[in-house]
Formats: C-alpha cells, sequence, structure tokens
C-alpha cells in the first residue's frame, strides 16, 4: 500500500511549462495559477471538495487560446494521479457523487480501472464562462482521464446557468475522486480486482 501519495511532475511542451504537485491525502488546499481565472476557480474547487492539495504553476501559450493551457494541466494532472495512486492496494476504486448547485444538477461516476474511458453527457448554454470556451471542460477531462487510466462518467441531470454547470461537475468530479481513493479498511492490502491487478 502506498502511504506517501503524494509525487510532483514537471511537464514541457513549445506550448506550455506546467509544475505540479499532488497530495492524495491532503487538506483541500491549493496553490493554482494556470493564467485562467476561471478554470483556476473550478481546479480550486477540484481540491477543496477532493480533500487533495495541489499547486499547479503553468506557463502557457495564452496568446493563442485557452485550449493548450487546459488539456495540458489535465494530462499533467493525470500523470501525477496515475504515479501517486500507485499500485492501488486497498483502495475503494470506485466513487459516485451527485451534486446540485441552484437549478444544476451534475453526476459524476468513476472506476481506478486502469482502463481510460470518458463517457461526457454535460451540454453548456453559452459557449464562454468568462473568457474560457465552454467546450474546453470536457477537453481537461479528456486528458485527465487518459493519463490517469481510470473511467470517468459525467452527467448532467439539471441546469441552465453555465457556470452553475461546471462547478457542479467539477466538484461532483471531486467527490468521486476523494471516495475511489480512500482505503477500504477491510481490504488495506487487497488489489480491489478479482484479477489481482488494475
Amino acid at each position: 500500500m502506498n502511504t506517501q501519495r503524494q509525487v510532483s511532475v514537471h511537464r514541457k511542451t513549445s506550448e506550455t511549462d506546467i509544475q505540479l504537485t499532488l497530495n492524495l491525502d491532503g487538506a483541500g488546499q491549493s496553490n493554482i495559477e494556470t493564467g485562467i481565472g476561471f478554470f483556476d476557480h473550478m481546479l480550486t474547487a477540484l481540491t477543496k471538495h477532493g480533500l487533495f492539495n495541489l499547486d499547479i504553476m503553468v506557463k502557457g501559450d495564452l496568446h493563442i487560446d485557452f485550449h493548450h493551457t487546459v488539456e495540458d494541466v489535465g494530462i499533467t494532472l493525470g500523470q501525477a494521479f496515475q504515479k501517486a495512486i500507485g499500485e492501488k492496494k486497498g483502495i475503494c476504486r470506485f466513487g459516485q457523487a451527485s451534486v446540485p448547485l441552484d437549478e444544476a444538477l451534475s453526476e459524476v461516476v468513476i472506476d481506478i480501472s486502469g482502463r481510460p474511458y470518458l463517457a461526457w453527457n454535460v451540454s453548456f448554454p453559452t459557449e464562454k464562462i468568462g473568457k474560457m470556451d465552454t467546450e474546453l471542460f470536457e477537453e481537461f477531462f479528456r486528458g485527465f482521464v487518459m493519463s490517469a487510466h481510470l473511467n470517468l462518467h459525467a452527467i448532467l441531470h439539471a441546469g441552465r446557468n453555465s457556470h452553475h454547470i461546471a462547478e457542479a461537475t467539477f466538484k461532483a468530479a471531486a467527490r468521486a475522486l476523494r471516495m475511489a481513493c480512500e482505503f477500504d479498511p477491510r481490504a488495506l492490502h487487497a488489489i480491489p480486482s478479482t484479477k489481482g491487478v488494475l
């Protein structure tokens, strides 16, 4: 069982330079600077409600658009998660959360399965929240899921306000991740799979 579930990752490309530190067993503390205000707000919510500690410093080509930065943060966070979760001994593996925010209701279901798959059933009534394109939320989660090697289903049950929809979805993802990452006291030394490996 990996009892030190904290890792740092540095990912640098011609488009972004990302320094990231993740502690899966934190207290919801964050220091996040991506250069995209609303994205920082969402990552802060993910950290707070997942009870992770997360530091992210990003230099991205924001003069082009936000796509590379958002996607690459997802990829880098996924890489950190995959390393931090380790061999997965003793974890609950599955997590599910439904989170309301005023009229919006989002549900996220997660399986830390080793088999990456994103099912994204979240739509937004507007193309932007502030300066951020709402289509980029799917790109973030796809990058995260593929690098973290997990299965994530995001489902919007209700919502008319794009800000509320995004925030409810990130909070639901946080709660589901927290549940899936937690240790099962009845199976602390077991891989949660009949195959014996994840």
